[in-house]
């Protein structure tokens, strides 16, 4: 049995949608997913992309995907790796893809000389809590996640909102 990490490519773009929708599935989600397939594909193989993934193969077969983009830490002054998404599929779950796709950012970090490698995780996933915990990880209880979007994030933005961005 084997285990393959490569850079998506575009056409992986269908893939990588069904993985983040599979993602969200998992998360009970699915209902804040607004991606489109083509949203994906120009994110992360248009002009100038901002986001990457890597994605897992076990024997040939896709298990998960890392989708990733640069950070910045100004108190360190220098960029880091944010891991939006990181997700195996239940079939492939307990053969070290997840730490194989970490490993593989990790490593990244380091050849870059990046400062650090962060995500988030839900606070009921104990399954990934613990791989993270395995792999040295630990959490950063004095911070909390603040997010604005929607409504909020057009009337801070002083859009009008019946107006999209």
């Amino acid at each position: 049995m084997s285990l393959t990490l490569r850079p998506a490519r575009p056409e992986d773009a269908a893939l990588i949608y069904s993985l983040i929708r599979e993602l969200a599935e998992y998360e009970q989600l699915l209902h804040e997913v607004e991606a489109s397939e083509a949203d994906i594909a120009a994110a992360l193989f248009g002009e100038h992309p901002r986001a990457f993934c890597d994605i897992a193969d076990w024997n040939g077969k896709p298990a998960g995907l890392a989708l990733w983009f640069y950070n910045f830490s100004s108190f360190a002054g220098r960029h880091g790796i944010y891991l939006e998404d990181l997700f195996v599929r239940p079939a492939f779950r307990g053969r070290g893809v997840a730490k194989g796709l970490m490993r593989r950012l990790a490593r990244r970090c380091v050849e870059e000389g990046l400062g650090r490698f962060e995500w988030s995780v839900l606070d009921w996933n104990e399954p990934a809590i613990r791989v993270y915990r395995a792999l040295g990880a630990r959490p950063k209880s004095e911070w909390t996640l603040q997010s604005l979007s929607g409504p909020a994030l057009r009337e801070l933005a002083g859009v009008a909102k019946h107006s999209e961005p």
